[in-house]
Formats: C-alpha cells, sequence, structure tokens
C-alpha cells in the first residue's frame, strides 16, 4: 500500500546555494511527522515546497503514490494540504468566527439577495473548536483578546474544518510559553487523533518526540536521516539536533571555564 504523502530525496536550488538537498520522509493519516532543524537548516523551504509555494528541482513528491509537483498553493490546498504559518492569518480586531471562516462564510437567501448566515458560522465555528478541546464562550470576542495557543487551535481548527488531509504547522509553539506550547501540542495529539496526517515544523526536540511519530532533522538543506519513533530516543534526538560532536565540544569548554 503506498504512503499517503512521500517524498524521495526532494532537493532544491538556487543557483549555485543550496537551499534543501536529499530529503527523503512519509506523511501518513493519524501520524505526526516532525521536521527539525535550527535557523538556515531548510525548514522553510521544506515548507515552501509541500504548500506550493515553490517547485522542488530534484527527487520526486508522492501523493496516494502519484507523482505530483504544485504550481501553486491554491492547488496544494485543493490536494488537501494546508499550511498554518507561524502569523497565523489573522485578523486581531476580528471575532473569533470570522477569522474561522476568512471569506468562506455559510450564506443564505436567494441570490441577488445572499448574505451571511451569522448564526450557522457561529454555530460551525464553536462546534468545530469544541471538537479540538476548545471552549469559546462567545464566538463574538475578538482574536486578538485569545492567548497564542488558543489563535493557534483555531488555525488548526479551521485547516480541518476546510477539508485539510494534511497539516502542517510552521513553528506554532516558537513563541509561546510552557503552559501555552501545551496547550497547542494537545491539538496536535487531537488532530492526529481525527485522522489528519501532521507535519510539525519546530527547532524543539523537547516538543517534538512527546508527540511524533516519525523525525526528519536537516542541517544546512541537508537531511542528517529520517527515523521513526521506535528507532530513536529523545536523547538520542536531541544529541543529533544538538550537533553530537559540536554540543560535546561545547560542554567541554564550558566544564573548563567554569
Amino acid at each position: 500500500m503506498a504512503e499517503f504523502l512521500e517524498l524521495r530525496n526532494i532537493s532544491k536550488f538556487y543557483g549555485n546555494i543550496i537551499a534543501l538537498t536529499g530529503v527523503s520522509t512519509t506523511v501518513n493519516p493519524g501520524e505526526v511527522t516532525c521536521v527539525l532543524g535550527d535557523n538556515g537548516a531548510g525548514k522553510s523551504t521544506f515548507i515552501k515546497i509541500l504548500a506550493g509555494v515553490h517547485q522542488h528541482d530534484e527527487g520526486q513528491l508522492l501523493l496516494q503514490g502519484e507523482e505530483v509537483k504544485f504550481n501553486s498553493p491554491r492547488e496544494a490546498l485543493s490536494y488537501g494540504i494546508a499550511t498554518v504559518y507561524q502569523d497565523l492569518a489573522m485578523v486581531p480586531l476580528m471575532s473569533v468566527w470570522r477569522n474561522f471562516f476568512l471569506g468562506q462564510e455559510p450564506q443564505k437567501g436567494i441570490w441577488p439577495i445572499r448574505r451571511i448566515d451569522i448564526d450557522k458560522a457561529k454555530h460551525i465555528a464553536k462546534e468545530e473548536m469544541a471538537k479540538m478541546g476548545i471552549d469559546i464562550r462567545d464566538t463574538e470576542q475578538s482574536v486578538g483578546t485569545l492567548s497564542g495557543g488558543e489563535r493557534q487551535s483555531v488555525a488548526i481548527a479551521r485547516a480541518s474544518y476546510f477539508g485539510a488531509k494534511v497539516l502542517i504547522l510552521d513553528e506554532p509553539t516558537s513563541a509561546l510559553g510552557v503552559k501555552q506550547s501545551g496547550v497547542v501540542l494537545k491539538r496536535i495529539v487531537e488532530a492526529r487523533n481525527q485522522g489528519l496526517a501532521v507535519i510539525f515544523i519546530t527547532h524543539n526536540p523537547n516538543h517534538a518526540y512527546p508527540v511524533g511519530d516519525r523525525f526528519v532533522i536537516l542541517n544546512r538543506g541537508r537531511s542528517l536521516g529520517n527515523w521513526s519513533k521506535s528507532e530513536l530516543s529523545q536523547a538520542e534526538l536531541t544529541q543529533l539536533m544538538a550537533g553530537g560532536a559540536e554540543l560535546e565540544a561545547l560542554q567541554h569548554e564550558l566544564a573548563q571555564a567554569g
């Protein structure tokens, strides 16, 4: 049986600059694939290829066994690949339910006198967020009043409602504290349990390991490997992320300085 989404030796070049090379992994419903790396590791390029912003130059991208190459974000979305970026594409002063739909609100009435079905929109927004474990008492409250974790949760619920099959989360915990990061990690698990294929982009192995089923580590555009959880401990993941020998050398230097 073919993997739902498979990357085989995906590479991207900008002239002589290697943005990404030799990246292989699989993404399946009900699983979380974590892509880890520090700044400049190639995570953004990885996201843009899957989201249809850029096309890969080498390798194969297979969706349910068929090779694909997305020409635009709209085309990627039509295949069910949704990306939640760090900025979340939300309007802080607008209500929760307006942000949930953002131009795709349900309508009522007969053309040419059609209007937004506000009651239905509010009900759907509240119901869909409740499925993700988010209890919003009033969907009229502005998104700007929500915490960072709650905003991430709204974005995840929105993507799921509009038919996402693959959900790409771009550093969703990077600007959050411990408690709010925990909220987002719970939402990732809930999205996985609902049958979504989740790609979790992060630089934090302590956030990735508890929720991840598969791990890809990027370093300066190159893949260091692709492991299932059974093949890698959290300590090993952290060691690989930190650069192994580089971390040991740093620890030695700090010990001497102390």
